[in-house]
């Protein structure tokens, strides 16, 4: 039948389509990355349904039993922790796996962080470029930063607040002109958007405690 590609709040319970929960209601089967947070969803819209679990420690032996099921006409519909599943997520690999066998995807719209903080940054919006998770080893990291010296494009990451102030540490000594939006909690009461140079942004949140997952975008001076 099809695999049903399902976005789900990235915060904000509210911001799920009407779409997307009639296809989490009518699904014969949801695939969660976690589905204990999968579940805290489908009981806020008192959703029945079977989930299990799929992430990048079982997607490649669950992926032929998923495949199967959708050759015996089943609808499945596969959600991510949050967001829209195929960014930064094992999504990836099993749309792949299904585009190889001609099975039918069907990828409905809704939320994703990278575009929300993008649209709302101050930085250009013509041109931008994602790259998922900000590089966690040293020497990738630098050799990241002095790649952005020349691009022209608003680059977007994601970033944990575990690892935020390093990053914004190591921005603020190689590109310390760069305008930086960092964005944080988006959709939900806290939310936050530190606007500024690469070493103003380092230097208002050095001595905070950040939680909740971030959007850095960054741009040229």
């Amino acid at each position: 039948m099809t695999l049903f590609i399902c976005p789900t709040p990235i915060g904000n319970l509210e911001d799920i389509t009407l779409r997307a929960l009639r296809i989490l209601k009518e699904a014969d089967l949801i695939l969660a990355e976690d589905t204990r947070r999968t579940n805290k969803l489908l009981t806020h819209y008192r959703i029945k349904n079977k989930t299990t679990s799929f992430n990048d420690f079982n997607k490649e032996r669950k992926t032929p039993f998923i495949i199967s099921l959708l050759r015996q006409n089943k609808g499945i519909a596969m959600v991510s922790d949050a967001g829209t599943p195929g960014i930064s997520d094992p999504a990836f690999y099993l749309v792949r796996e299904c585009v190889k066998e001609n099975l039918n995807i069907a990828s409905l719209p809704g939320p994703t962080a990278a575009i929300t903080a993008l649209v709302a940054s101050g930085l250009p919006t013509d041109r931008f470029t994602f790259y998922g998770f900000f590089p966690k080893k040293e020497k990738q990291k630098e050799e990241f930063v002095e790649g952005l010296k020349g691009r022209k494009e608003t680059s977007i990451c994601y970033e944990s607040p575990h690892r935020i102030k390093k990053t914004m540490e190591l921005l603020a000594m190689h590109i310390p002109d760069f305008r930086i939006v960092m964005a944080r909690e988006l959709t939900k009461k806290f939310e936050e958007f530190q606007r500024g140079s690469a070493k103003e942004v380092f230097e208002s949140v050095k001595n905070r405690e950040l939680k909740g997952e971030i959007v850095l975008l960054l741009h040229s001076p």
